[in-house]
């Protein structure tokens, strides 16, 4: 059957029924068909074939994901106006780490010397923006080599607790925190990347201050309570936690409670997140570009959303 100006039948699955195809107002023509000759402004036959073949290379694409990642994955792909944010610090010799010592750089060789570039690094596999894998706090659970792409293609939501770390270094986000997220923003979906936002990014220069130790070598920064991660575990069927801190638990933390619940649960945590406050609270997918390191306990990882 063909109408002409058909819209979109399958809108992006965070936009709202009242949302237009494009931003600008505007309805998709490469969603819609013309019938007969087309009008001012719509496309030819020629055209509107190469576009439909097009439109089935991506739904082959989409066929070969989950359900959920490619209707995230081709939303986003179709969207005229997609947008994409690093969530990644730049990987830097001396970039603060929790423990061990900061990765460090040389030049082996050069383009002057040797007609090529490059670099020998050495790091810990916790160092910068990476992630956490099961493995790395309970033995026998997975580890970065065993984790699926599936699982590294997640909606991701932003619990804002900025305002009051802004105050109190040691803040944790809480079951409160969450409820209060979702009668604002819905229902946290499932599958998702859940990460706090505390804005401790803007110390990530200065390994001092991102660390915050008082005398006695305690660190003094935001994390998640462990309430609050045993409810998300048990409530809302996550795929792990990010922070924009240097763990998943609060600095003063010992005994790392946060970790063991969310790795024994074989979900993953990604640390020193970035531009946390730049993506939307809900609605965004999270790539996490974990290299699959062998044996790894978890390493660094090139985090990306887009909505």
């Amino acid at each position: 059957m063909c109408v002409e100006g058909t819209p979109n039948s399958h809108p992006h699955p965070h936009a709202s029924s009242a949302e237009p195809a494009n931003r600008d107002g505007a309805p998709d023509r490469a969603q819609g068909m013309a019938c007969g000759a087309p009008s001012d402004g719509g496309i030819g036959r020629r055209a509107f074939l190469r576009r439909a073949a097009l439109a089935g290379t991506g739904a082959a694409f989409a066929s070969a994901l989950p359900l959920s990642v490619a209707n995230a994955s081709m939303g986003n792909l179709t969207r005229r106006t997609a947008r994409f944010r690093d969530l990644t610090h730049v990987f830097r010799a001396g970039s603060p780490v929790y423990t061990f010592e900061n990765p460090s750089r040389e030049t082996i060789v050069t383009i002057e010397a040797d007609g090529f570039y490059a670099q020998r690094w050495a790091f810990a596999e916790h160092s910068g923006t990476h992630l956490d894998a099961p493995g790395h706090f309970v033995a026998g659970n997975r580890l970065a080599d065993e984790l699926p792409p599936e699982e590294l293609v997640t909606p991701i939501v932003v619990i804002d607790i900025s305002v009051r770390a802004a105050v109190d270094p040691d803040a944790a986000v809480t079951v409160a925190d969450l409820r209060a997220f979702e009668r604002r923003h819905g229902r946290i979906p499932r599958g998702a990347l859940v990460a706090m936002y505390s804005g401790w990014e803007t110390r990530i220069g200065d390994q001092a201050a991102y660390r915050n130790a008082d005398a006695a070598g305690v660190f003094h920064f935001p994390g998640f309570g462990i309430d609050a991660a045993e409810w998300l575990l048990e409530n809302r069927d996550i795929q792990g936690i990010g922070v924009d801190t240097l763990s998943q638990d609060n600095g003063p933390s010992a005994t790392f409670p946060v970790h063991y619940a969310i790795l024994g649960a074989e979900r993953y945590g990604i640390e020193n997140l970035a531009n946390l406050s730049l993506i939307p609270p809900r609605g965004a997918t999270a790539f996490v570009g974990l290299v699959p390191w062998e044996q790894g306990s978890g390493g660094p990882a090139r985090v990306i959303a887009t909505w």
